[in-house]
């Protein structure tokens, strides 16, 4: 049960406490503060999953409200860090067998944009990261141990719109023996994501990515899609709005995304 439950979990609350991308998009940029600058996201997550194993059938219900903290080191480098505050119900044939909440695992990462081409717009950055558990692991809302992840980004930008593509490796550690048994601790993620700018303050997004399931036993890997709105209501300020939905069995089957971004 403990690991059946702890992979749902991980599956719902990916966004908010992995890549720390534009919301709603999953796929990162290159994109950074620039020196002294800071940025702070909001984001708000609501999933549902449902699931029939061995004649059980597992329906689950949760969320995320995370926080994430960006400041600009220099022009090219943000230093990241993000911490989720997480919630979830699951059910056995309709009988609640699990109800927590909590802070999740707290993420901490660099990104660093190495290569530039302004000319053409295209742009490399490479963003290592740690994951601390702060998370209560007993509960289903974090490993339990440290973590680590490095995601390659790359991004192409153009008058109307502007493209990202992730190719990266997390490395998963478990506390549970449970868990650590039968988890793939070695997930590779690939993912690319458009943006179209439909007005000066308005941008319409799409996402779409694969990575490998985390189960030992799972023949298929969870792939995704995402398609949003971005709104600029100031310089520094953007609201988003987004659904992301399973594309096979091992994803989770709908979550709705929401948040602000606040620059300064």
């Amino acid at each position: 049960m403990k690991k059946k439950i702890q992979l749902l979990t991980s599956a719902l609350m990916l966004c908010s406490t992995q890549t720390f991308a534009a919301m709603p998009l999953q796929t990162d940029d290159t994109g950074t503060q620039g020196k002294g600058h800071s940025q702070i996201e909001i984001g708000f997550e609501s999933a549902r999953d449902k699931e029939t194993e061995g004649g059980t059938s597992y329906k689950l219900t949760g969320g995320a409200i995370g926080t994430t903290f960006t400041y600009g080191l220099t022009s090219n480098i943000d230093l990241v860090a993000g911490l989720p505050w997480e919630w979830y119900t699951e059910k056995e044939n309709g009988v609640k067998v699990a109800d927590e909440s909590g802070y999740g695992d707290l993420a901490l990462q660099i990104k660093w944009r190495f290569y530039e081409m302004p000319d053409t717009g295209f742009s490399l950055a490479l963003k290592p990261g740690l994951t601390l558990p702060t998370g209560d692991d007993d509960k289903g809302l974090g490993t339990g141990k440290v973590s680590g992840d490095v995601t390659l980004i790359a991004t192409r930008e153009a008058k109307l719109a502007t493209f990202h593509f992730n190719l990266g490796y997390r490395h998963n550690e478990y506390k549970l023996d449970e868990l650590s048994e039968t988890s793939r601790k070695n997930i590779w993620y690939a993912s690319m994501a458009g943006e179209l700018n439909v007005t000066d303050k308005l941008r319409a997004v799409g996402d779409i990515g694969i990575e490998t399931n985390s189960d030992k036993d799972a023949d298929t890997d969870p792939a995704y899609i995402i398609g949003g709105l971005i709104y600029a209501v100031s310089d520094y300020t953007d609201l988003d709005i987004g659904i992301r939905s399973g594309l096979n069995d091992a994803e989770t089957d709908t979550t709705l995304l929401a948040g602000a971004t606040i620059r300064f």
